[in-house]
């Protein structure tokens, strides 16, 4: 019985499904015709802002979508910079990559050779955070352009005092010469270094003095002493640039029978026996007078050398060319020369190459 009243039921209610299914449409149409009415019974401001309000609306949940997508994400990590200045570069390189960062290297020498292959300097500034993988800049000593004491051995000293000159606009000095160095008379040339302490390949740590021996060449021999009455400026210099005898002069007005431009004295005789560098002085008779030409001496002190050096006496005409008037090996102190060259000429004196005066001829 129950069971037949169910079923019963269950009749009825699939009977009258379709009415109320009917219905429910029914009123959802007519809510919607309801809302269309409204919605075009709205101003065009209305619906403008409608619109943007709906636009709005979506780009809004757009980006909450984009934000939400990223927070998902995980972001990337975040490190401080150590401080590794001052520290040897692979202790550097070992703590740049604890903190996954990684060194871009600049090369650059200093004036110790202590320093080689430490950390000078660093960018960005220790302490600051960056990310994870980040490059950090490195600047890196090469330690100094000389490191070790090189062999000076055969080289003039001069040479090397220009060398180090040099080497002193990086290394501030590192190596220097021991002033005056100690000469003694040797076979070979004047101003070659002999021998020099610290040796060869000796470390440099630090400021560092060279001890030189050098040559102030054969020890001096008699020089017989040559006949040079009779000899023109020309032939004078000539015979100067080869005779190891220091020459002065003086020039006078030639007397009677003196050929003008001539040596017509000379101190010490022909023939006799002088030491190396002595010095001889020499008269000269001024030569004839020429229209727009000046003759006389040039004379100049120069500082006293342990040898020798080149001393010249170099001429600049008026239309720009040079050339040598007098060329000797001097050992400094008073040095002249005699000369005839045109008014308004340029005398240079030159010592070892580099000049050290001039003057112009009046």
């Amino acid at each position: 019985m129950a069971k037949k009243d169910i079923t019963q039921t269950i009749k009825e209610a699939a009977s009258k499904a379709p009415e109320k299914v009917t219905a429910a449409v029914k009123s959802a149409v007519d809510i919607a015709s309801e809302q269309h009415k409204r919605i075009s019974e709205w101003t065009k401001p209305q619906k403008r802002t409608f619109v943007l309000f709906a636009i709005l609306m979506f780009v809004v949940m757009i980006i909450f979508a984009v934000f939400v997508f990223f927070l998902t994400l995980k972001g990337e990590e975040r490190t401080m910079v150590p401080d590794v200045r001052r520290m040897d570069l692979a202790d550097a390189l070992v703590k740049m990559q604890q903190r996954e960062l990684y060194p871009r290297l600049t090369l650059r020498f200093t004036d110790n050779p202590l320093d080689r292959n430490l950390v000078l300097d660093q960018s960005p500034p220790p302490g600051s955070i960056v990310k994870a993988g980040r490059r950090i800049n490195l600047v890196v000593s090469r330690g100094a352009v000389l490191d070790k004491i090189e062999d000076y051995s055969g080289r003039n000293i001069d040479d090397l005092r220009l060398y180090l000159q040099g080497l002193s606009t990086t290394t501030k000095g590192l190596v220097s010469i021991r002033e005056p160095p100690l000469y003694i008379f040797d076979t070979s040339a004047p101003g070659t270094i002999l021998d020099q302490n610290p040796k060869p390949g000796t470390e440099i740590s630090g400021p560092t003095i060279l001890d030189l021996v050098v040559s102030k060449g054969p020890e001096a021999k008699d020089i017989a002493m040559p006949s040079l009455l009779g000899l023109t400026l020309r032939e004078m210099a000539s015979k100067a640039a080869t005779t190891p005898l220091i020459f002065s002069y003086k020039m006078r007005a030639a007397h009677d029978k003196e050929a003008p431009g001539t040596v017509v004295e000379q101190s010490e005789p022909a023939d006799k026996n002088l030491k190396q560098l002595d010095r001889v002085q020499i008269t000269i008779a001024a030569p004839a007078a020429r229209k727009g030409y000046t003759a006389g001496v040039f004379e100049y002190t120069l500082p006293e050398y342990p040898y020798a050096v080149p001393v010249a006496l170099d001429v600049i005409v008026p239309n720009g060319t040079r050339t040598t008037l007098y060329s000797v090996k001097h050992p400094g102190g008073s040095f002249s020369a005699p000369f005839s060259v045109q008014s308004g000429s340029v005398l240079v004196l030159m010592v070892s190459g580099a000049e050290v005066t001039r003057k112009e001829v009046r």
